[in-house]
């Protein structure tokens, strides 16, 4: 075997991006893409049933459906919100409290500990925020400004749709594509929630945000010492959830934080983590009920009677369309590169710049936290809103196809080097490439 121990004077070769994630990493995120596929398809089928029920004969129904307040006395506690809004604000903060979860045990227990790791998709997820914001503002500012205070529309990927189209038109990428996405769409939402609470929330009450302190501080000590009763854990979450939506912060933070608290670390037993094991049981509910829920509440768009014209030729849609086709691409894209360059890192020897490539293009698909922005910078129901929902769309469309495009030429060539690293000859359930990795490096 070839000694590859770098001599002392030579210079020691930079971490190359994107490389192969180690086996129970592998392990763990062929379960998460599993069932992100699974969601994903009911997602888009909740997107597309919302679209046509809104631009059909009975769109009127859709739309009562949508403004339908369940609990109407409930304004004393900030709970008088409609079947719609119960979709964005309480069904979501399932979805990112898993997104907490996840996140603190990538960085913590995962591979993503590595600060070389983790510096990629931080990057490329600011790059993936600047650059959009930037096409938006430069649209607007010179069609006289009026529409300005949507700038960070296009600055967020929604990791539900592009994990989606992932799965769908691309099932054999390479896993540190695959993992540098899911970990950028994170990543990226986390950025955009920031934005949404520094630059978009009128009206801020600090004492409900103080007073969540408390149920966080309970579900944190129970989750600490291992305790996961649900008739405890649950009511302290929704506690937490109201007491944020209260203060005026987006109640999706609520579902950051009580993420943020679950240790990560096995215990002295062995076995896997308590954030594993929640997000194992959770990430089910998120991506086959609550994302796609939200999605049928979100999508539907009625177009019936729109002057199509006017609107793909206004500020704010070429605006949101540029930033989240060209700006998302060339930022994901652009940061990426620059890293490299200036790193003198390379990519892993299984990755192209034409995956990478394909991979920004995927970031480009925007819809959750797009089109809540939209709704915090111009009013929920308002002319330019209804602008926005298009925008979003739109420009999530052409991403999605253009993203297709180079994804499935690339296919091919990915699925070759899929069944080379399953082969497992000695038929010790480790593929093989792992364990020629492990005697490499050994």
């Amino acid at each position: 075997m070839t000694d590859r121990t770098p001599h002392p004077d030579q210079p020691r070769r930079p971490h190359p991006l994107l490389s192969r994630r180690s086996w129970p990493e592998a392990r763990f995120l062929a379960d998460v893409l599993r069932t992100e596929t699974v969601g994903g398809g009911l997602l888009l089928l909740g997107a597309v049933v919302a679209l046509l029920w809104a631009n059909s004969p009975w769109r009127t129904a859709y739309a009562e459906l949508g403004h339908w307040v369940p609990w109407p006395g409930g304004s004393g506690l900030h709970l008088d919100l409609s079947l719609a809004a119960w979709a964005a604000d309480g069904l979501l903060a399932i979805f990112f409290f898993v997104v907490g979860l996840e996140l603190k045990r990538e960085f913590l227990a995962g591979d993503l500990r590595d600060p070389r790791r983790a510096a990629l998709p931080v990057v490329a997820a600011m790059g993936g925020m600047v650059l959009p914001a930037l096409c938006y503002v430069a649209v607007n500012a010179a069609a006289g400004g009026a529409g300005l205070r949507g700038w960070a529309i296009p600055t967020a990927t929604d990791i539900a749709f592009a994990l989606a189209v992932l799965a769908v038109v691309s099932s054999h990428l390479p896993q540190g594509l695959r993992a540098f996405l899911l970990t950028l769409a994170v990543v990226d939402d986390l950025f955009a929630i920031i934005i949404i609470a520094v630059f978009y929330t009128a009206e801020f009450h600090p004492l409900p945000l103080l007073g969540a302190l408390l149920p966080i501080g309970f579900f944190a000590l129970l989750v600490q010492r291992r305790r996961t009763w649900w008739w405890a854990l649950i009511p302290l979450a929704v506690v937490t959830w109201a007491l944020v939506h209260a203060s005026g912060v987006h109640a999706t933070v609520a579902g950051v934080l009580l993420g943020f608290t679950v240790p990560v670390r096995p215990a002295r037993g062995g076995g896997p983590g308590l954030a594993e094991r929640l997000e194992h049981r959770w990430r089910p509910i998120s991506a086959g009920f609550a994302v796609p829920v939200f999605a049928f509440f979100a999508a539907g768009v009625s177009l019936v009677g729109t002057d199509l014209a006017g609107v793909l030729t206004d500020p704010v849609v070429i605006g949101v369309v540029a930033g989240l086709v060209l700006g998302k691409t060339v930022g994901v894209f652009g940061s990426t590169y620059l890293l490299a360059r200036f790193t003198r890192a390379e990519l892993d020897g299984e990755i192209t710049w034409a995956d990478l490539f394909g991979v920004a293009l995927l970031g480009g698909i925007g819809f959750t936290v797009s089109l809540l922005i939209g709704e915090l910078a111009f009013g929920a129901g308002s002319p330019a809103d209804g602008k926005v929902k298009v925008a979003v769309l739109l420009g999530s469309l052409i991403s999605a196809v253009l993203a297709s495009a180079v994804l499935l030429r690339r296919n091919t060539v990915h699925r070759r080097i899929a069944e080379r690293e399953s082969r497992d000859a000695d038929g010790d359930g480790v593929p093989d490439i792992y364990q020629e990795d492990s005697a490499d490096s050994g």
